[in-house]
């Protein structure tokens, strides 16, 4: 079974780190974050496949421009130019995750992409968000039959649905949807991350996190509400500049999210009353009821003789009103356990 597959169907958290553009161009680089991408923890180290030609037009025309944001005035064709991983690294960058013992998966943007992918090996696909509505491609990369993670950041209930229908026509049930906010990096206020839940019961599959918030707390709150993915970019340094390096984890960082994650998983545990080991050893510092105070036989049990008080030796306090105004049977001292035959009738 494949390995991210076999983790989240086990209800653990599949953990993957995004490259993207961090190599900043250089394949020492590329090759230096999917070790610090197994040495901080995570599942995967994920990139994208394409160039810049695959995913674009070289046009000067104005829409070709971005306005705003963290690639303000940047031409498409130049953008992917920049932030593009050279075709040539995909089967390096796979052979080195192999080398050191992390999965590997991509992004591709076209069919091409796709039959490089499928030469080199690829296991595990992965959907951007803008390609959530190309549905030829989406039905290629389902055609494959490789488990596959869908992007949904911008999309509709509609266009979401479409894409996961599109795989299953494809016969192809190895879904999981990535809730994703496609800001960069993203708001807390944006992130609306109930939709979590919701996405698992509209659309019947597992449903993970693609972060582009700073900090793990996004990535924790996903946990806690059933996602099973988490996606988050990781570069060596903010330092190295590059189109991705302003919203991306260093590795410590990321490190920090991975062990985050992992605890917040293991916190929710089970719906279940079963003591633990240690809440078993707690009892023994409930309350109970106690004598408070030294009596002779005969004396009457009061508010100041008789006490509910911590440990749990005594009777149970649901017991405590009945006992009051009762007569004891014999001396008694102050931090005796209170029992039935201390008393002369038992109600």
């Amino acid at each position: 079974m494949n390995h991210m597959w076999e983790k989240v169907t086990n209800g653990e958290v599949y953990t993957i780190a995004e490259m993207s553009g961090n190599h900043a161009g250089k394949l020492e680089n590329a090759l230096a974050i999917v070790r610090a991408a197994k040495e901080a923890g995570a599942d995967c180290l994920k990139i994208q496949t394409y160039t810049a030609d695959t995913i674009t037009l070289d046009s000067d025309n104005e829409c070709f421009f971005i306005h705003g944001g963290t690639w303000d005035g940047y031409r498409l064709y130049e953008l992917y130019q920049d932030a593009g991983t050279p075709l040539e690294w995909n089967k390096i960058i796979k052979e080195e995750c192999e080398k050191v013992g992390i999965d590997f998966l991509s992004t591709p943007f076209d069919t091409t992409a796709v039959d490089l992918l499928e030469e080199i090996g690829t296991e595990i696909y992965k959907i951007a968000s803008p390609e959530l509505i190309d549905i030829p491609l989406i039905e290629y990369v389902a055609s494959k039959g490789k488990p596959m993670l869908i992007s949904c950041g911008m999309g509709s209930e509609e266009e979401i649905r479409e894409a996961v229908d599109a795989c299953h026509r494809m016969g192809n049930d190895r879904v999981i949807l990535l809730k994703c906010c496609s800001d960069y990096p993203a708001q807390y206020d944006e992130m609306n991350l109930n939709a979590i839940p919701d996405m698992q019961k509209k659309f019947g599959v597992k449903v993970g996190l693609s972060d582009h918030s700073m900090g793990s707390l996004a990535d924790v709150v996903a946990v806690a509400l059933g996602g099973c993915v988490i996606e988050k970019h990781m570069c060596l340094s903010r330092e190295i500049e590059n189109p991705d390096s302003s919203f991306s984890m260093e590795p410590q960082e990321f490190a920090k999210m991975v062990e985050d994650v992992k605890n917040a998983s293991k916190t929710l545990g089970q719906a279940q009353y079963k003591l633990s080991e240690g809440e078993q050893r707690s009892r023994l510092f409930r309350k109970s009821i106690f004598i408070a105070e030294d009596v002779e036989e005969g004396t009457v049990l009061d508010e100041k003789n008789l006490r509910v008080v911590r440990p749990s030796n005594g009777l149970h306090p649901r017991y405590y009103k009945e006992l009051l105004g009762k007569k004891v049977t014999r001396k008694l001292t102050k931090g005796t356990p209170f029992e039935w035959n201390m008393i002369e009738t038992k109600n």
